[in-house]
């Protein structure tokens, strides 16, 4: 190669750089928007509000929530996608779409290639709770119960492919039992049928059911979390309780498109992590049993990546799916 030629080559790399650099320095110079692939009202749309203001006003440009849902968050999701990759456009995402890789291997996207890892914001636990009638008292007790009859125990949730489905495909998968799912089209219904009494079990948030419990209304056995959580310290977690290892939480972040320049994603990242790191914010958040997490994008990419195999591996221990 000649002299010239690699003297072409680090010029336009130069150049290259220069822009990127540039770019971040001038970003945002409009507003972003922030697309929700889910309801309103839920979790993720009310985070994406809380870190949409924030961004907002340090960034002095308006962050806007759209919510766009359907299709178990496939329709939001593939938006994102096809937008520019210029950081104007985000995804606010959740282990949905890690479990989605392989619940629903059709989409038309694949998540760790069409999209970059830009942040994580928190994670809640959630809570294993039966109830009253059900005859065990803790999870070592359930197990056995399950055991004792094959298919014969049922579990609600919100829906196929839902954090509250895969946390009982999880707990089946590395508990060695055959529970029966029981989908509802919404988190109120699936919790009226288990305080019902028509169904057995359920994985529910533990800011919903902690009240429940204590209303005597369900009998809360654990908490799915690494360790127990700060709303309820009295209830162990799944782990401790009977299914060592087991951990199945429901998390957020945000995500570009692919190609988003680095100089961008890291920009945001940045800012993602002084508002999470914000005293008046972890408290507001603490009280909701939620966690503030922090990750830098290449962090976030392997965490996202192993979380992808592993509900790849509950799917198929478990043959869940979505219909």
């Amino acid at each position: 190669m000649s002299h010239r030629r690699v003297l072409g080559i680090a010029a336009a790399l130069f150049v290259s750089v220069a822009s990127f650099a540039a770019q971040a320095q001038d970003y945002p110079s409009r507003s972003v928007k922030i697309i929700v692939p889910f309801g309103a009202g839920g979790p993720a749309d009310v985070y994406a509000r809380v870190l949409a203001q924030h961004l907002g006003e340090t960034l002095k440009q308006p962050f806007v929530v759209e919510n766009r849902p359907g299709a178990g968050s496939i329709i939001g999701t593939d938006a994102v996608a096809k937008s520019e990759a210029d950081g104007y456009t985000l995804l606010l995402m959740s282990n949905t779409h890690t479990v989605n890789e392989t619940l629903t291997p059709n989409k038309p996207f694949k998540l760790m290639n069409d999209f970059v890892a830009v942040a994580p914001i928190n994670y809640s636990d959630l809570m294993m709770v039966v109830h009253p009638s059900v005859q065990a008292k803790d999870v070592k007790e359930f197990i056995n119960l399950a055991k004792s009859k094959p298919g014969g125990l049922n579990y609600a949730s919100s829906g196929p492919g839902t954090p509250y489905h895969m946390a009982g495909e999880l707990f089946k998968a590395m508990s060695g039992t055959d529970i029966v799912h029981v989908p509802h089209k919404a988190s109120g219904e699936a919790r009226s049928s288990v305080m019902g009494g028509h169904v057995q079990m359920m994985f529910d948030a533990v800011t919903t059911m902690s009240n429940s419990a204590k209303q005597g209304q369900v009998r809360a056995l654990a908490t799915t979390g690494a360790k127990r959580s700060e709303l309820t310290p009295d209830v162990p977690t799944v782990s401790e309780a009977g299914v060592p290892g087991y951990e199945a939480t429901i998390w957020l972040g945000l995500m570009a498109p692919a190609k988003t320049p680095q100089a961008i994603v890291d920009k945001l990242n940045a800012e993602i992590t002084k508002i999470v790191n914000r005293p008046d914010v972890r408290e507001a958040w603490a009280k909701q049993g939620a966690v503030p997490m922090v990750m830098s994008p290449k962090e976030f990419d392997a965490y996202l990546r192993k979380d992808v195999d592993k509900w790849a591996d509950v799917v198929k221990k478990t043959g869940a799916k979505v219909n």
